[in-house]
């Protein structure tokens, strides 16, 4: 699914260049579920951005579903990003100016799903999520719960084959915070989506089937 070479992230600073990925050798299989660890400043949210083709300032090889990515264009990589990926962000990242019915809708949207199949797509991840009192309201009139609740609900709505979560759960108490890991395992388990998460949880790193530690952007052996 995922395959990394030599892969480096540098940052041109005044007293020198700053690594925040250092040579990163990593592979993914398709139905892996991995968390990556590391105190914070160690890369772990660099390096999920970067898997998540949302930073393109990296050298190295990068393959994607069989894809190099390090070899194409803008346009491509977007059409890679929206085919394969579903993103969880740690700050929620909803379109102020949408309903929560319209925020699930827009994944949809850039997929091409035909406008007659959005709607009970879009329903049963409002059902799902026990979200569908809140389908009129903004995101100025949720809690930080519901919304990061709607930001997972959003990832997951097209059915991506590779879910990247910053920390899901960060802004959930503990309850929702076990519901929303089991249905991550359940996905990963029942359906084959592939899984990282960045999270600074053991626990929540023990839903995964594998642990990758990052230390000042290395990894660790």
């Amino acid at each position: 699914m995922i395959s990394l070479r030599n892969l480096d992230r540098v940052f041109p600073l005044k007293g020198g260049p700053f690594y925040a990925l250092r040579n990163i050798n990593l592979e993914i299989q398709e139905g892996d579920f991995l968390s990556i660890m590391g105190p914070s400043g160690s890369g772990k949210s660099t390096l999920l951005h970067t898997l998540g083709l949302h930073d393109n300032a990296w050298t190295g090889e990068y393959f994607l579903a069989g894809e190099p990515v390090h070899k194409l264009d803008k346009r491509r990589r977007f059409e890679l990003q929206k085919k394969h990926l579903g993103f969880v962000f740690q700050s929620y990242h909803l379109l102020d100016d949408l309903t929560v019915y319209e925020n699930l809708e827009v994944p949809l949207s850039y997929r091409d799903t035909p406008k007659k199949d959005r709607e009970s797509i879009v329903c049963d991840a409002l059902d799902r999520f026990h979200i569908v009192g809140k389908k009129d309201l903004y995101p100025n009139q949720l809690s930080g719960g519901q919304q990061q609740l709607v930001g997972i609900a959003r990832a997951l709505v097209a059915r991506p084959r590779l879910l990247l979560a910053d920390e899901p759960t960060g802004n959930l108490h503990s309850d929702q915070g076990r519901e929303i890991m089991e249905l991550f395992r359940k996905l990963n388990r029942e359906d084959g989506v592939t899984i990282v998460q960045v999270t600074h949880s053991e626990e929540n790193a023990g839903y995964g089937t594998r642990i990758v530690r990052l230390a000042d952007g290395v990894m660790l052996k």
